[in-house]
């Protein structure tokens, strides 16, 4: 099969898409043959070497998270799939491997298909999605009548944020740039801030939830706009993060939380619940083809990108 690798850490340049072995499942795993994939940050900071202590020194290695495609192989002890089945899931994007065009994945974390979905707008969903989800959900208890602010409303994440938080019937106020306010709003934001222009954290408004799906932000810039028992999230673990995460911890009161997505069929079959209830929809910047990841992860750096960066895996 052919499948994107690096051989050295680096710029996209580093990337290579070329032929290597196809995987072969274990008794818990599935054989998908990949129909699309998308572009997360963090596929290009670990190709950069940003997280190596992680990533380690072993070359080749993939890259990818995101993927959609048909169940082509069922391990032995899986149950609930069979060959034929579309599904979607994510991989860890520190071991990669969603850009090729089979991954084995882990029957447990995986979920079928939006059917209401192309697979390119299957592949945006998970990492993004999930880490939306899992935010809100787990780490902000969000309830129905709370005040919700995404900053990057217009981002991977945050488009996905600003719909969950607005079927949780909350108030949502998005963030983002003057170019984007139009599009925030489409997806349901009540308010929209300019960033270029206002400076969230030195307005009056106090929130129930601070969701930092961009990492620009700090708890401390964020600590007085929000409420007594306001949650502060972000995607990016800073150490002044980590350090506020730690010491809000220990106190009742305002709180910072980091967030990792973990990938759970549960998360993802109520991602897909709430598409296929037409309360969430993918936004795609760009598609391209797998075998131009170098220009598509040099789009993704530019960090412009409205939504996702989606690519087709061709076929043979």
């Amino acid at each position: 099969m052919k499948a994107v690798i690096f051989n050295q850490y680096g710029s996209a340049n580093v990337l290579e898409y070329r032929e290597i072995d196809t995987p072969k499942i274990k008794p818990d795993e599935l054989l998908v043959k990949i129909s699309a994939t998308s572009i997360n940050p963090v596929d290009w900071k670990i190709r950069q070497g940003h997280l190596q202590l992680i990533s380690g020194y072993n070359f080749p290695k993939q890259i990818g998270a995101d993927l959609s495609g048909v169940v082509v192989e069922v391990g032995e002890r899986v149950t609930g799939f069979q060959p034929g089945d579309e599904v979607y899931t994510s991989l860890n994007p520190v071991s990669g491997g969603a850009c090729a065009q089979y991954a084995a994945v882990k029957a447990i974390s995986t979920a079928l298909k939006p059917s209401t979905m192309t697979y390119e707008e299957a592949a945006a969903v998970p990492l993004a999605g999930l880490t939306a989800l899992q935010s809100l959900f787990d780490l902000g208890q969000i309830r129905p009548g709370q005040k919700v602010l995404i900053n990057g409303a217009s981002g991977g994440v945050g488009t996905y944020a600003v719909q969950i938080a607005k079927a949780m019937e909350t108030e949502v106020t998005g963030v983002c740039s003057t170019a984007n306010l139009e599009r925030v709003k489409q997806l349901g934001a009540d308010i929209v801030i300019d960033y270029t222009q206002v400076d969230f954290t030195q307005q009056g408004t106090q929130y129930d939830i601070i969701l930092d799906a961009v990492g620009k932000q700090i708890f401390s810039n964020c600590e007085k706009v929000l409420k007594p028992d306001g949650i502060y999230i972000s995607t990016l673990p800073t150490p002044e993060n980590i350090l506020a995460s730690a010491q809000t911890w220990l106190f009742p009161g305002k709180s910072a939380k980091l967030v990792l997505a973990q990938p759970n069929r549960r998360d993802l079959d109520a991602l897909r619940d709430w598409i296929e209830a037409g309360k969430i929809q993918s936004v795609i910047d760009r598609v391209f083809p797998l075998s131009d990841i170098i220009e598509a992860h040099n789009y993704s750096e530019t960090g412009r990108a409205v939504g996702k960066i989606v690519c087709v895996v061709e076929s043979d």
